[in-house]
């Protein structure tokens, strides 16, 4: 892991509330991410600064174990229009662990990541968490998606 200072930039995607007590996100995140493959966000969504999906852990309610809200979607150049249906959000500038999960998504690459991370000694800052799925994230059987933590700042 390393430590990343990063500059605020807007997301617009698609959100869900859900928590991950009694396999909550296990259902309702792919739920979500179904819902985001089904969309077209770029003839619905303004101003797609690029092709990298994000999804954003936020509006954390607590830490990990309590209710957070997840969205998916893409960077945008600014929040100005927002389409009906979708959310905006700004990930605020400041100091981030980033972490990389390498592996086959569907063997649980990303998930197996987030139980080191919640295992581990992080001071966590619980405003806004994510994982980033570029370039290297095409080959799902040999992914490598990163994962930015907000801290807290020394």
């Amino acid at each position: 892991m390393e430590k990343e200072l990063l500059r605020s930039f807007p997301i617009i995607g698609l959100t869900v509330k859900t928590s991950n007590a009694d396999g909550a996100a296990a259902k309702d995140i792919p739920e979500l991410w179904a819902k985001f493959w089904a969309t077209d966000f770029f003839a619905q969504v303004p101003g797609i600064a690029g092709n990298d999906v994000y999804s954003v852990y936020t509006a954390y309610e607590g830490d990990y174990t309590q209710p957070y809200t997840t969205l998916i979607g893409y960077r945008v150049n600014n929040l100005d229009h927002i389409p009906e249906g979708f959310s905006g959000l700004m990930i605020e500038e400041g100091p981030y662990m980033k972490c990389t999960a390498k592996g086959d998504l569907s063997k649980g690459s990303v998930f197996n990541a987030w139980l080191e991370i919640w295992n581990a000694e992080i001071p966590r800052a619980y405003t806004a968490d994510f994982e980033v799925y570029g370039e290297r994230s095409k080959n799902p059987e040999d992914a490598e998606v990163d994962i930015f933590l907000a801290i807290k700042a020394d």
